[in-house]
């Protein structure tokens, strides 16, 4: 039992997935898109990934594996070229949303404390440096993920509350409240779009999946833990979603 993942460490993955850099990236994309519609491409997004989470939690009930949303597919279409090629696309997904976290972070990390007189060189040894770390950690205990995943949670929402507290607290008499009337509104088109566009953060959860064989109790946990962590970040995000659009020039 020592190397299962509890409910609360697995939900903290879940959240984890979602409330990242990711979120906070696509949010500006997703307002210019919608523009005062924003808060509605989030609830269209929010339910769309309250719906997947259902199919997630009852393929990751039949079929607990490591490898996740590859072994739905693989279920599902056989092993043939088509689902290769579908796996392949995910396989390449991850290398991409790896790249783009290790990247941001050997942007930032030299502001923080930097090893050389030359960022170039910072840049490349953090970026390197965080990808070495990650495989470690996974490497030597999924249980070990877990518990690193809900410290970050923790400081991650301490952050998202911070920013949700102090836009509300900017909102009182604030002009800009009119930004959300429906005539700032997108197409349905662009409202749509900008739900997909959201949905894509929101998609962390599946990171639940490839921890189903290692979680405690699992009949009972894994859905649990894809709808707590949906649900709440849904509701986190929503919140915060409305702070940001009413600042946000339209």
């Amino acid at each position: 039992m020592a190397d299962k993942i509890s409910l609360k460490d697995t939900i903290s993955i879940g959240i984890g997935g979602m409330v990242g850099g990711g979120i906070f990236a696509v949010l500006g994309l997703a307002v210019s898109i919608a523009q005062g519609g924003t808060p509605l491409a989030f609830l269209f997004a929010g339910l769309l990934a309250v719906i997947t989470s259902y199919s997630y939690a009852k393929l990751s009930q039949k079929y607990p594996d490591r490898g996740g949303t590859v072994k739905f597919i693989n279920q599902g279409f056989g092993v043939s070229i088509f689902s290769g090629a579908i796996n392949n696309l995910l396989w390449v997904s991850y290398i991409i949303m790896l790249s783009l976290y290790a990247s941001a972070f050997g942007a930032y990390a030299p502001n923080l404390l930097a090893i050389s007189s030359n960022t170039t060189i910072d840049f490349h040894i953090y970026a390197s440096g965080i990808i070495v770390l990650a495989t470690a950690i996974n490497y030597y205990s999924i249980a070990v993920v877990g518990k690193i995943e809900s410290y970050a949670v923790i400081i991650k929402l301490i952050i998202l509350i911070g920013f949700i507290g102090v836009g509300a607290y900017g909102l009182i008499g604030n002009p800009n409240l009119s930004q959300l009337a429906i005539s700032n509104w997108e197409s349905p088109v662009q409202l749509f779009a900008a739900g997909m566009v959201i949905f894509v953060a929101y998609e962390g959860f599946e990171l639940i999946a490839n921890a189903a064989p290692d979680i405690v109790n699992p009949e009972k946990n894994i859905p649990k833990a894809y709808y707590y962590s949906v649900i709440f970040c849904y509701c986190s995000l929503y919140h915060y979603c409305h702070c940001h659009c009413r600042f946000t020039s339209v």
